[in-house]
C-alpha cells in the first residue's frame, strides 16, 4: 500500500486539483480514493490499478463538486515541466515561456479535451484506462486526444510565427 501511495498521491493530487480548482478538496479527494482502495479486495483493483485509482478519484471529486454546487474553471496548475540537471538561466527562461504558452493554449481548449490530455500526457494513462476513467470509448479518446494535440500545436505555431518573421526582417 505504501509503494502504491508513493507512486500515485503527486499525480492523483493534481489530477484532482485540475477538476476541482482547489488544492485543499483535491487533497480530500484523494485521501478518500485510497480509503477506498484500502477497503476494496485486492482481486479487484489487481492488473488496472491506475485505472481504478484515476476512475474513484473523478467520480468522487465530480461528486463533491455537485454535493457543494461548485464548479471551477479547470487552471494549469499542474507541473508539466521534466526536472532536468541545471538549466542555465537562458533555458530556465525559455522553458517556463515555452511552459506558459503550452498551459494557456491548454486551457483555451474544452474542458473534456483538457482532462484527456491530461490523464495521457500527465498520468502516463493508456486510452484504454482513460476511457474508463472518464466513460466514454477507446476511439473517442483517440480522438479527442487528436484534435487537442492539433489545436495546441496551432495555437503554439501562431504565437511563435511573429517572432521568426520579426528575426527575418531584423537581418
Amino acid at each position: 500500500m505504501r509503494s502504491v501511495l508513493d507512486s500515485y498521491q503527486g499525480p492523483l493530487v493534481r489530477y484532482a486539483t485540475h477538476l476541482t480548482g482547489d488544492l485543499d478538496l483535491a487533497r480530500d479527494v484523494v485521501q478518500d480514493t485510497f480509503l477506498r482502495l484500502w477497503k476494496q479486495k485486492r482481486q479487484k483493483v489487481e492488473g488496472h490499478l491506475a485505472q481504478w485509482l484515476f476512475t474513484v478519484c473523478r467520480n468522487r471529486a465530480l461528486d463533491l463538486l455537485r454535493k457543494e454546487n461548485r464548479m471551477h474553471r479547470m487552471t494549469g496548475t499542474g507541473n508539466l515541466e521534466p526536472a532536468s540537471t541545471a538549466p542555465g538561466p537562458a533555458q530556465l527562461l525559455e522553458r517556463r515561456e515555452t511552459l506558459s504558452r503550452v498551459l494557456l493554449a491548454l486551457e483555451s481548449l474544452p474542458p473534456r479535451q483538457q482532462e484527456v490530455l491530461r490523464l495521457k500526457f500527465q498520468n502516463g494513462l493508456s486510452y484504454r484506462e482513460i476511457a474508463a476513467t472518464v466513460g466514454i470509448s477507446v476511439s473517442n479518446v483517440g480522438y479527442l486526444i487528436h484534435i487537442a494535440v492539433k489545436k495546441v500545436r496551432a495555437e503554439l505555431e501562431q504565437h511563435s510565427e511573429p517572432a521568426v518573421t520579426a528575426s527575418r526582417k531584423d537581418r
